[in-house]
């Protein structure tokens, strides 16, 4: 699990959530209060010394449990961020 910020690019609301079933194409961020599906977000994970970045959108909203991302656009220095996170996962 990793701590995630996520900021609605219509709105500019701000949520935090912790983040489950991290991969190469989305996350679920758990929050009690998730962002409607189909709302476009700027995510920034964290974890360790390492920060990913990137747009998404979400794919399913859970009502007190959480939202399914999927990932857009990430910045091209997160994806390789992402790609050692998950190479960890893996061992």
């Amino acid at each position: 699990m990793a701590s995630i910020d996520l900021i609605n690019l219509e709105s500019e609301q701000h949520l935090v959530a912790r983040t489950e079933n991290l991969n190469l194409l989305g996350c679920f961020g758990e929050t009690a209060t998730p962002f409607p599906e189909g709302t476009k977000i700027r995510l920034t994970i964290s974890h360790a010394d390492g920060r990913y970045v990137a747009i998404g959108k979400v794919a399913y909203s859970r009502p007190t449990s959480g939202t399914g991302i999927a990932f857009i656009t990430i910045e091209p220095r997160s994806q390789e961020i992402l790609d050692l996170w998950l190479a960890g996962l893996r061992k």
